[in-house]
């Protein structure tokens, strides 16, 4: 029995481990973090000025209520009146925070994309080794400059 969670645990340590799942784990806490940003960017910079233009609205404070004709000053007033509410305000403001933080994502990863296509082109070989003499010669000569081997 010991012998079963010693092997387990140590299988467990070397997975927890390996680089991918550190990544990934770093990338999961700086992905919640960014997007409590983008959250407060969307609920305290964006939807105020929108909701000026709109007409002095509070995207916070749109709600339907479900059955009854009872009008609330505000969605924490029908909440606490045990309405049921369809909070379509909030929605909205998640909807656009999901396309802040998507819209974000797409131009890191369209810079990651450029940085390795850059790295990829700096690797590409411009010499070669010549089959016979083993001298370095450039990648697009036909002859081998040291021995006149047909390359």
């Amino acid at each position: 029995m010991f012998d079963f969670v010693k092997r387990n645990l140590n299988e467990f340590k070397t997975f927890a481990m390996r680089g991918n799942v550190i990544d990934m784990a770093v990338g999961i806490i700086i992905g919640a973090a960014f997007g409590k940003i983008v959250d407060s960017l969307v609920k305290d910079i964006i939807m105020p000025p929108l909701g000026w233009l709109m007409g002095k609205v509070d995207f916070a404070n749109m709600y339907w209520t479900i059955g009854g004709n009872n009008h609330y000053p505000s969605l924490e007033a029908a909440q606490a009146a045990g309405a049921v509410t369809i909070n379509y305000g909030l929605f909205i403001n998640a909807l656009i925070s999901f396309v802040l933080v998507a819209f974000s994502v797409f131009l890191l990863i369209k810079c990651i994309n450029k940085l390795r296509a850059d790295k990829k082109e700096e690797c590409e070989a411009t010499t070669k080794t010549c089959p016979r003499c083993f001298s370095v010669i450039d990648i697009k000569a036909t002859k081998c400059p040291c021995c006149t081997a047909d390359i």
